[in-house]
Formats: structure tokens, C-alpha cells, sequence
């Protein structure tokens, strides 16, 4: 059977794939594993009343209290784990994923992600009925000690328990749902204050903030604007499916057009949940997650607040960031893809900073998880110490051309010890030498492989990357 959880949650079509009963089951698992106390958040998703309704049942069915959240950015969510003191935390989001998609992601006590073991528990519980298949499995343990105990000529009370003490909770055993009213400007104010407190003010920045329709519409601008920028926005209304639809972190043609038009001195763009970040300079350079680290770790050596003068990533990273920061004497240690083994990096050894190139930052000195506004601010302040203006200051890296083709495929896994594959990339490899590389893997969250290619010579990457992403495409 596959795995429930990716490497984000629990994702797939909502009310197909993630259905309420699974809704209502991770929300039991919630309460059950983590504690009583459960913050739960969801992005602009029309599913997300609807998820929202079950998780928040199974919280209360497991005689938990969900403190609501709302409409609120991820990391919103793993910060009020931590302020709230609650046991856990649970966000309703595909990140972004179409809007017809959603998720469910939990974090623990401390606001971080759960651990492959947990994770594997919870599954074990879900296949098992939750609640309802622990009481049942009990309810027939306990009839068949106690018809054994009757034909020993013992009253059921001698093997420790009676069948009709085994049940749900009720009665004053139930939990409720309570809502949190200030959850977004707690986070509001987490933010401008990290900033604040370095005694760096935006004022006299103009920015341009696509917001794509998700959770960060209710946060970002605001923060921004306290921050003393001009902030001027799109994309910052929802029906419910809309969110991500050409527009955001991973469409930034919208973004580029608000800053041609607007004469804007950053553009920032977030994704549905806003726990990822891409920026864009006044000529229309996207800044990707490895630009944004790189300007950050060096402004954080700079200070010294980089931890163990070391920075995480994946394997994905451009190899441009890598040889950036090796030039600078900084250390760079690379995981498998996922935010959530990045992080796994950086609790294991104390570092201070890691990301992906696809936008999610991790800054352990200010949330638990990947942070989009975070990121963004973080970012505008190591540029405005610097005194250039954003397209001079992300020259510190210089990316080397890569190509990344996402290939849609029936079982992704397959892809693994696929012969016509491996001769593909064996091919591309050998004629790269060591002008390149190659990497491909299966996505976590969707059925995608992904081809990647670095090369000095763009075409060759191109050219590369397509030759193997047709033969993925014909044998996977």
C-alpha cells in the first residue's frame, strides 16, 4: 500500500482523494498522538471549510480542542503551536497545488514537522479504523476474555476489564472548537518584529506582492506596509478556486508585468499556504531560493549569527550556490529534496539556516518551518545592510544554467531501476564530463518525475534534459 503521508502532509483531490473520513480520521490521529490542544489553519482553498469541519470533528471526537486559526499562512500556524503552548498544530493546505487539490500537514509542540516514525504511527492508526477501530478491536478482546473467564467459571472482572467500560468519548469527555480571533496578527507582529529589532525600517521601498490568492493576502501587505514600505498588491482576493491558478510563486509572469508597470524595487511572490517565497528584481531577474540563502548566509556570517558557519540545501541547489558558498569558507551540507529533511539537517547539528530552490527557507532564529513573509523580509534587510540595490546584491552567486522538466507519469516510483532510463542518464553524464550534472527523482506531492540538468552550456542542458525527459515519458 502507498504511503498517506508525501513529504508534505497528506495530499490529493479533495473530497476524492483526502476525503473528510480521512479528514476526520488525521484529526482523531491529532489529538490521540500529539495532545488535546490543536491549532488548525487552511488556506483560501473552497475545500477547506469543508476539511476543516471533519479535522476539527475528529479533534473533538478524541476529546481534543481545536483553537481556529481561520484563513492564515502555515507558518502562522507553527508559530501559534508555540505561543498558544498547545500540543500540535494541523494546516489545511496544498501549498501549490491547484486549487482542487488540498492537504493535511501537522506539526508538533515546538511547531515543527512530524518524523517519518510518527508519521508511520498515524498511518498504522488510520488503516485500523482510528477511535472507532481501537474501541472495537478492545470491545472484542474484552467479550472474548470474558467468555473465556465465564467457561474457566471466573466473573468477567478477574482478567481486568468488562466489554461495556470499553467506548467513544462522551458526555463531558468531548472536546470543542474555540476560535482564535488574533491568529494572524500575532503573526503579523512576529515578523515586523524581527526586523524592528535589527533597527532596519523599509521605508522608501516600493514593493510589488503577488499574493495569489492564498493565505499570505491576510498577512504579507499588512506586515509590509509597517514595515514602512509602499507595498502595492495583486492577486490578494479569493473565491476559493482561484488560489495559485497563473499567478504566484510558481507563475510569476503577473509579477513581472506589476513591476514593469509599477517601477517597483523588489517584487515578491508567495505560493497558497505562503511557506515558500520567489522574488524578482527591477529587470525581471527571478530570484530563487538559492540567490535568497546565499544573500542571507552571507549576511549572517557577516554578523555572526550563522550557526556553525554553515548552510543546508538539497540537492537540487544550483551548483552555482555551492560554489558560492565554499568561496566564502562557508560549509554547505545537502539533503534529499523536502523542506522537512532539510530541516531534519538542522536540528541534528545546530545550523541556523537551509533551503530549497524552489523558495522555502528555513531561519531557525525565527519560525520552525519554511516561511514565506520571513524569508522575504530577512532577505530585504541583508540587501538593504548591503547598500546595493537587489540586482547588485544577489551577484554574490552565479547560477549555472540549469533546466528542470516535469514530466507526468502513472506510477512515479516506477522510474527507479527503469533500464531505458538509467542508459538515458548514463548517456547525458558522459557527455556533460564534468560540465554538469544530472539528477532526477520522483516529486513527493504529485505524479511527477523530475528531470534536472546543469550544464555550463545552456543548450547542452536543455537538450539533455529533453532526451531524458522523453524516455521517462515513453517508459515510466
Amino acid at each position: 500500500m502507498a504511503r498517506l503521508f508525501g513529504t508534505d502532509g497528506v495530499r490529493g483531490v479533495a473530497n476524492v482523494e483526502l476525503t473528510c473520513e480521512l479528514a476526520y480520521r488525521l484529526g482523531q490521529a491529532a489529538a490521540t498522538f500529539l495532545g488535546k490542544s490543536i491549532v488548525v489553519g487552511r488556506d483560501t482553498r473552497l475545500s477547506g471549510d469543508m476539511l476543516e469541519a471533519a479535522l476539527v470533528a475528529g479533534i473533538t471526537s478524541a476529546g481534543g480542542t481545536a483553537l481556529l486559526a481561520g484563513v492564515i499562512p502555515t507558518p502562522g500556524v507553527a508559530l501559534l503551536v508555540r505561543e498558544m503552548k498547545a500540543a500540535g498544530g494541523a494546516v489545511i493546505s496544498a501549498s501549490h497545488n491547484p486549487p482542487e487539490y488540498n492537504g493535511i500537514k501537522l506539526f508538533d509542540s515546538q511547531g515543527y514537522k512530524l518524523p517519518d516514525a510518527v508519521e508511520d504511527n498515524i498511518e498504522a492508526f488510520i488503516a485500523a479504523g482510528g477511535l472507532e477501530g481501537q474501541v472495537e478491536s478492545a470491545r472484542i478482546a474484552a467479550d472474548a476474555a470474558a467468555q473465556i473467564a465465564a467457561e474457566e467459571g471466573q466473573p468477567a472482572e478477574a482478567v481486568g476489564y468488562v466489554a461495556s467500560e470499553i467506548a467513544m468519548p462522551s458526555g463531558g469527555a468531548l472536546g470543542v472548537a474555540i476560535p482564535l480571533e488574533q491568529g494572524c496578527e500575532i503573526y503579523i507582529d512576529h515578523v515586523v518584529k524581527s526586523i524592528q529589532d535589527q533597527g532596519i525600517s523599509f521605508e522608501g521601498l516600493r514593493i510589488a506582492l503577488d499574493t495569489g490568492h492564498g493565505a499570505s493576502c491576510l498577512t504579507s501587505p499588512e506586515a509590509l506596509r509597517r514595515l514602512g514600505a509602499e507595498v502595492l498588491v495583486i492577486n490578494d482576493d479569493y473565491n476559493g478556486c482561484d488560489i495559485n491558478v497563473q499567478c504566484g510563486s510558481t507563475h510569476l509572469e503577473p509579477l513581472r508585468t506589476l513591476m514593469a508597470e509599477s517601477g517597483a524595487d523588489v517584487g515578491i511572490a508567495h505560493d497558497g499556504d505562503a511557506d515558500r517565497v520567489m522574488l524578482m528584481t527591477p529587470t525581471g531577474i527571478e530570484v530563487d531560493g538559492d540567490m535568497v540563502e546565499a544573500v542571507c548566509a552571507l549576511d549572517m556570517m557577516e554578523r555572526g549569527v550563522l550557526a556553525g558557519n554553515t548552510v543546508v540545501s538539497t540537492v537540487m541547489a544550483n551548483f552555482g550556490f555551492v560554489r558560492a558558498m565554499k568561496a566564502a569558507g562557508i560549509e554547505v551540507v545537502q539533503t534529499k529534496v523536502g523542506d522537512r529533511y532539510v530541516l531534519e539537517a538542522m536540528r541534528e547539528h545546530g545550523f541556523s539556516i537551509g533551503g530549497e530552490q524552489s523558495g522555502h527557507m528555513i531561519m531557525l532564529d525565527h519560525n520552525s518551518t519554511g516561511d514565506g513573509l520571513m524569508t522575504a523580509c530577512q532577505f530585504l534587510a541583508a540587501v538593504l545592510r548591503s547598500g546595493k540595490p537587489v540586482d547588485e546584491a544577489i551577484q554574490v552567486m552565479e547560477k549555472i544554467p540549469q533546466t528542470l522538466i516535469n514530466v507526468r507519469v502513472k506510477d512515479k516510483h516506477a522510474v527507479d531501476g527503469n533500464e531505458a532510463v538509467a542508459a538515458a542518464v548514463a548517456a547525458a553524464e558522459e557527455a556533460l564530463g564534468n560540465d554538469g550534472r544530472v539528477l532526477l527523482r520522483p516529486s513527493g506531492t504529485e505524479p511527477v518525475v523530475r528531470v534536472m540538468v546543469e550544464a555550463v552550456d545552456p543548450a547542452a542542458a536543455q537538450a539533455h534534459a529533453e532526451a531524458i525527459a522523453a524516455v521517462v515519458e515513453a517508459n515510466v
